[in-house]
């Protein structure tokens, strides 16, 4: 099984995009690209060739789901890599939509940034399994 290093983190809130930076890197010594934007999201994501793709469904412009649509369209994302949601929309009704979008998991927020690098992993050590 492989060990998750690299994470591409989208989330146009810059102090929610702080506090998970903190808990990926420093707390979860995870590799980071993080982007602001679905937009910038998709000039960095082939590049960096994440193992995991973390994100935000609501953003200005792109939002999540637009920006995990066009990745996959541009060949950039496949099925070996680990898509995850993060948002405070998690009724479940919205949750089987992302997941009818191929996400694998939802992370509501709030999160707790001390436990969201080990949530992830967890969610990683599942996906590997399979």
């Amino acid at each position: 099984m492989s060990v998750l290093d690299k994470v591409l983190y989208v989330e146009d809130d810059p102090d929610i995009r702080e506090i998970a930076t903190l808990a990926l890197e420093d707390v979860g010594e995870l590799t980071l690209k993080t982007c602001e934007s679905g937009e910038r999201a998709l000039q960095e994501v082939e590049g960096f060739k994440p193992q995991l793709i973390l994100l935000d469904v609501m953003m200005p412009n792109m939002d999540g789901p637009e920006t995990l649509t066009a990745m996959r369209e541009r060949g950039f994302v496949d099925d070996s890599v680990l898509v995850l949601f993060m948002t405070a929309k998690v009724h479940p009704e919205e949750v089987a939509r992302y997941k009818a979008l191929g996400v694998s998991q939802v992370i509501s927020k709030p999160f707790d940034p001390m436990t969201l690098a080990d949530e992830i992993k967890a969610f990683w050590d599942e996906f590997n399994e399979r």
